[in-house]
């Protein structure tokens, strides 16, 4: 069953098929929730801000216009306004990138000095994309770890197309030159992302 069946059923009566979605899309929400929390200390409210964004959407869930937007596009705008709303509430915090393990630290077989080496490498890419402004840093998140589109990014962030590949031109680059003295500089490569 498509998301769009699934919310029709939803708005037809059948609270039970809100289930269904909740579990197509609360790990990745969790994740970007936590990654948005992590460097502010607040990564332990990840999942009360997961649970209130699917509260909200569930309650706004009339509102949804598909042509507006896919379901999932609608959900991140939700969850990113939900934990900005919260940092503004906490201290104006800034937005992280965390160790969510979506790239292995080193093959099983690798040597115990090529592991600590790539997770060093890991700590510094982390390092250098919470020192980015947070509309960087979230189009950077949503691009390279959530495989987002730039149109699904753009709706999120309230942001052209041509302002989202801005973004990320400008988050690439600051993460390469902060990370130049630490790699070869003809060739930085940072968890799946490659800048040259």
């Amino acid at each position: 069953m498509t998301d769009s069946q699934l919310i029709r059923e939803i708005k037809d009566g059948n609270v039970q098929a809100y289930s269904e979605l909740m579990r197509r899309y609360q790990r990745k929400i969790l994740a970007f929730i936590y990654h948005m929390l992590k460097g502010a200390g607040l990564d332990l409210m990840a999942e009360d801000l997961c649970s209130e964004t699917f509260y909200k959407a569930y309650r706004s869930l009339h509102s949804f216009r598909e042509g507006d937007a896919s379901f999932s596009t609608w959900l991140y705008t939700i969850a990113r306004n939900t934990v900005l709303s919260e940092l503004r509430k906490q201290r104006g915090g800034n937005v992280s990138l965390d160790e969510s393990g979506v790239v292995p630290l080193a093959p099983p077989e690798a040597a115990p000095e090529q592991r600590l080496l790539q997770r060093e490498r890991m700590n510094l890419v982390r390092e250098a994309i919470n020192r980015l402004p947070e509309k960087q840093r979230s189009a950077l998140i949503l691009r390279e770890y959530d495989q987002l589109d730039y149109q699904e990014i753009a709706t999120i962030l309230g942001q052209s197309v041509s302002a989202v590949k801005s973004l990320l031109f400008r988050a690439r680059a600051s993460v390469k030159s902060q990370l130049e003295p630490y790699f070869d500089s003809s060739y930085v490569e940072y968890e799946g992302m490659k800048a040259r």
